[in-house]
């Protein structure tokens, strides 16, 4: 299935699934709530902000959790409790008794099975596919992302339009059904994890992920770097909903096309990261396209109604979309070869709940800010904030190697 081997070709195949679904979902909770149950700038912000807020909350003690298990049947147990979570939102609509208090609580489930699942696959992936190949497995799967993306959000409009709000909701439900499938048909037994301390740790297991990450000073940086560059992006996104649908009077299918056409360049950057890298190394890739991430997203200051602003979007979320494509495969590489076995779903699940936190802060933030100076203003003041992001980087001549954390660091990599 796979040259990086079989079991490998299973879990991409249930990621590809995954993903598939989640473009066609794209959205769908914003769409929802504007156009089923009326909801405004703040509201809409509010949704994404407590369901990320509280569901990052409620994982907390997953990662050590995880840490010690297998976690095949974690991939499993998530994807299932995502299932189950969605596919109350189509029941409830069907029968004409969905609320805003729904959506949030399916929000914050999705969110907590999310992180778990994140951090799971990461470690999962670790101890399936070798250092060496690692790269190339990152890199299949920022390019399955980018074209589910490409195709799932005007795929998923024109289901919206043919058989209402909820339906790619369903379709996103049954995709984690399919994805547990396929992690379930995978045979290869898994390495056994870690050994658990005899002695029980509970409140340094609760914060090691933490511990490692901020003590680390290079990977510190990129901590850093990542929780405003995401959280700055994430919080403009409902404020930019709002903005497309309600005040420009976009119909759904361009406010979906105007994410998924310049998901090609995700395509594009996610292909030729590898090819980039060979070139010209991994710290000038994370450097330059860590920085030149966050140069773009204030051209959406700009978009109007009609097809100038459509070109708007596109073009300025295409060339966002290809430079954190090249960046974010060598990134996800790096961290993983960095981290050791014993602190894998730790430092994963940290890293998960602090940017489901900070972007929960910011898109709140965002959406009272909106609610009192307008979207255009909101969308402004992100894009001027992230132009500071690349400050945060660590600067060419710092090593980005697993040794820059020192001598103590380096011994316990080996």
């Amino acid at each position: 299935m796979s040259k990086l081997g079989r079991t490998f070709g299973w879990l991409w195949a249930a990621y590809a699934i995954s993903a598939y679904g989640t473009g066609l979902g794209f959205g769908a909770f914003s769409v929802i709530a504007i156009e089923v149950l009326h909801a405004g700038s703040a509201e809409v912000a509010a949704l994404s902000a407590a369901g990320l807020a509280i569901g990052a909350l409620l994982a907390v003690p997953l990662g050590p959790w995880m840490e010690f298990r297998t976690k095949r049947p974690v991939l499993i147990a998530m994807d299932m409790v995502r299932f189950t979570a969605m596919a109350t939102i189509p029941f409830a609509y069907w029968l004409d008794v969905l609320t805003f208090a729904q959506l949030l609580a399916v929000s914050v489930v999705a969110a907590a099975a999310k992180i778990a699942f994140t951090a799971a696959s990461g470690a999962y992936l670790k101890s399936i596919v070798a250092d060496g190949g690692l790269l190339v497995a990152t890199s299949r799967f920022e390019s399955t992302t980018w074209s589910a993306t490409v195709i799932g959000p005007p795929l998923g409009g024109a289901v919206i339009g043919v058989l209402g709000p909820v339906a790619t909701v369903a379709l996103d439900a049954l995709s984690y059904l399919l994805s547990a499938l396929g992690i379930v048909a995978i045979r290869e037994p898994e390495r056994p994890p870690a050994a658990k301390p005899v002695t029980p740790r509970r409140w340094q297991d609760l914060v090691e992920g933490w511990r490692y990450l901020l003590s680390h000073p290079t990977l510190r940086r990129f901590f850093f770097n990542a929780l405003l560059v995401n959280a700055l992006l994430m919080a403009a996104q409902p404020v930019l909903s709002v903005l497309m649908l309600s005040q420009l009077g976009f119909p759904v299918w361009q406010y979906g096309l105007a994410f998924a056409v310049p998901c090609l360049g995700g395509l594009l950057g996610s292909r030729l990261s590898r090819r980039i890298t060979a070139r010209h190394g991994e710290r000038t890739v994370l450097r330059v396209f860590g920085t030149l991430r966050a140069l773009w997203p204030l051209g959406l200051t700009f978009v109007r109604p009609g097809p100038a602003g459509l070109a708007i979007v596109m073009v300025t979320e295409f060339v966002l979309i290809a430079c954190i494509s090249v960046f974010q495969p060598v990134f996800a590489a790096y961290r993983l070869n960095l981290l050791d076995r014993h602190r894998q779903a730790r430092v994963l699940t940290a890293w998960s709940i602090t940017g489901s936190l900070s972007t929960a802060v910011l898109t709140l933030a965002w959406g009272l800010l909106a609610q009192l100076t307008g979207p255009r203003a909101a969308i402004a003041l992100a894009g001027v904030l992230l132009l500071a992001t690349p400050l945060l980087l660590p600067r060419l001549r710092e090593d980005l190697s697993p040794v820059a954390a020192g001598p103590s660091r380096a011994a316990e990599h080996r």
